[in-house]
């Protein structure tokens, strides 16, 4: 009943658009005309389509293009054996462009401002402004290198299984056409865009485990390095249509791992990248023995809710178009934070006697992290298992595994996105079902609900070594280079006057310093 509906719906949509031809062709006969001379006779029949054209399609043929858009299916004509050609060949959807380029605002909206103010929140009042200084640097930074070769390197499909190709480099050949490799009905450009903001966002979480005490230069080189790499090789091998670990889409791949929305390329890789960064750093000064609280809990929160929002663009626009796989990463994501957030305040409750603001923020963030690589899926139920565990395992290693190592991670980069997204990488394995996405029941048929989730560790595995060992020796680089620690005194007086010649409050302010 719904095909037919849907076919009639079409059918009513393609008669309007030819509604105008139909009354050209019902208007008055103009008066006769002399007879026409010999050049002017009427033309012959059309000939029929050269060897290898594709003939005009019908009227059927346009129904069913019509209905591949709204089902987020291939059009006829995307075939590569097709002989019947498309009135919607090239085009994207409306509907799923529309989601896509809302998505990558919603992305972009996670680091600025959102990012921001969460991070820089809970920095001291001398070093807000440092913060937000990384997160627009960083931005500007990669949105060059994404320009130059960055896209190219992950997306291009005539690479190898490790790394594209330059086959985009400045973008070349990315225009408002579908790429169909990833997504049937979202212009190229708009997939490009949409992915860049993930390229931004990743390396900017790893300045929270460095906060308030690493040179702004030292930080451009060391993501400048870091996205060459670290992210472009693990996004293309993960993402890529060709990629290594990329177990949903290529039949081939050696390991095949899923991960929806970043639980590997964005939190393991920058998780794990802060904490050998932060330990190479040392702790800032007077860590441990002094208190260094968050400055203003208010700009933290206010830039909770801004992540959270915009993590509806991460997960669920990592369907690449408005559909039911769209729908469900939406709901899992909010039942998977909101249930993190709560249990995370729920387990400060119960060892401190209070919920504290920070506590149901870094829930939040938590669970967001660790449904991320699941959202597209799990059901509901998994969902809310990932919200509990990532209210309760994030949790210990910010408040119990830290204080044990010793280790400076200023805002918990490696407590909620190195051990989140390695636990939502593993839950995942175990979760995904291809009743929520049929995508699981191609290429993964015989791993889904059985040995997915050795394939996940092994990802794991390797996202781990090369984050650790390259993150390493940039960082040793870099040392060489600018060095990687501001100095003494300007880590006493502050990031922001030592190094961007401006305060983030007048003085005479009641933050804290």
């Amino acid at each position: 009943m719904l095909r037919k509906l849907t076919s009639a719906a079409a059918l009513t949509v393609i008669l309007a658009l030819h509604a105008p031809l139909a009354r050209a062709a019902d208007a008055p006969a103009p008066a006769p005309a002399a007879a026409p001379a010999p050049a002017q006779a009427a033309a012959p029949s059309p000939a029929a389509p050269a060897p290898g054209a594709r003939a005009e399609p019908d009227l059927a043929q346009r129904v069913a293009d019509l209905e591949a858009y709204i089902g987020n299916a291939a059009r006829g004509s995307d075939a590569p054996n097709a002989t019947v050609g498309s009135r919607l060949a090239d085009l994207p959807g409306p509907g799923h462009n529309g989601w896509m380029l809302t998505s990558a605002a919603l992305v972009l909206f996670m680091t600025l401002p959102g990012l921001a103010l969460f991070y820089g929140g809970l920095v001291r009042r001398k070093n807000v402004l440092s913060v937000l200084a990384q997160c627009m640097g960083i931005a500007g930074l990669v949105t060059i290198l994404w320009w130059a070769v960055g896209y190219s390197l992950v997306f291009a499909d005539d690479g190898n299984a490790f790394i594209g190709s330059l086959k985009h480099a400045f973008l070349r050949g990315v225009d408002s056409r579908p790429n169909t490799n990833y997504a049937y009905w979202v212009s190229h450009n708009v997939f490009a865009m949409y992915q860049m903001m993930f390229a931004i966002i990743t390396p900017g979480l790893i300045i929270g485990a460095i906060a308030e005490r690493m040179k702004f230069a030292a930080v451009m080189l060391f993501v400048l390095l870091w996205m060459f790499l670290v992210y472009f090789p693990l996004a293309h091998m993960v993402w890529g249509i060709n990629g290594f670990m990329n177990g949903v889409w290529n039949a081939g791949a050696t390991i095949k791992a899923i991960d929806f929305a970043g639980g590997t390329v964005v939190h393991m890789s920058s998780g794990w990248s802060a904490l050998v960064l932060a330990l190479l750093l040392g702790k800032r000064l007077g860590y441990p023995s002094q208190p260094m609280p968050p400055h203003s809990m208010v700009l933290c929160m206010v830039g909770t809710g801004m992540l959270w929002v915009g993590w509806y663009g991460f997960n669920a626009g990592s369907a690449v178009a408005a559909d039911g796989v769209a729908a469900n990463a939406f709901m899992t994501t909010t039942i998977g934070a909101a249930v993190a957030s709560f249990v995370w305040a729920l387990a400060e409750y119960v060892l401190r006697g209070k919920p504290s603001v920070l506590g149901f923020c870094s829930g939040a963030v938590a669970g967001l992290v660790v449904v991320t690589p699941a959202t597209g899926f799990i059901t509901t139920g998994g969902a809310v298992v990932i919200g509990i565990l990532a209210g309760i395992i994030p949790f210990l290693a910010v408040t119990k595994l830290k204080g044990i190592v010793g280790y400076d991670d200023a805002l918990d980069t490696f407590g909620v996105h190195a051990v989140g997204g390695t636990l939502g990488a593993l839950v995942t394995g175990f979760l995904a079902t291809a009743d929520v996405n049929a995508n699981l029941a191609t290429n993964l048929k015989d791993v889904v609900g059985k040995s997915l989730w050795l394939h996940q560790l092994a990802a794991m595995a390797f996202t781990v070594v090369l984050s650790v060992v390259m993150t390493f020796v940039i960082a040793k680089v870099v040392g060489a280079l600018v060095g990687l620690r501001a100095s003494e005194d300007v880590e006493t007086v502050g990031l922001d006057l030592a190094e961007h010649g401006e305060e983030g409050y007048h003085a005479g302010s009641a933050h804290g310093m």
